[in-house]
C-alpha cells in the first residue's frame, strides 16, 4: 500500500484501500453475472435436449482413453 501512495498513484492509503474494494466488488459482479449464465445454459440445455441413456463406465472409459492422449503429448 505505502508503494501505491508514494508512487503517486494514490493520494492516501485510504484511497488505495476504496480502490481495493471497488475492484473486489466487480470482480464478485463478474463472477455472478457468469455463473447466472452458466445456470441460465445449463438449464436451457435440460429444457431443450432430449434425454438419453448414458452409462458410467462408458464415459469414464473414455475419459480415461482421452486423458492419456493428453499425457503423452505433453513435452517435459
Amino acid at each position: 500500500m505505502v508503494r501505491k501512495v508514494t508512487s503517486g498513484l494514490y493520494t492516501s492509503a485510504s484511497e488505495v484501500v476504496r480502490e481495493a474494494l471497488r475492484l473486489m466488488e466487480e470482480k464478485d459482479q463478474v463472477r455472478a453475472a457468469k455463473l447466472e449464465q452458466l445456470r441460465n445454459d445449463i438449464q436451457e440445455g435440460v429444457n431443450n435436449s432430449p434425454a438419453t441413456a448414458w452409462d458410467a463406465k462408458d464415459i469414464k472409459r473414455i475419459g480415461q482413453v482421452k486423458g492419456r492422449g493428453s499425457f503423452t503429448n505433453r513435452s517435459i
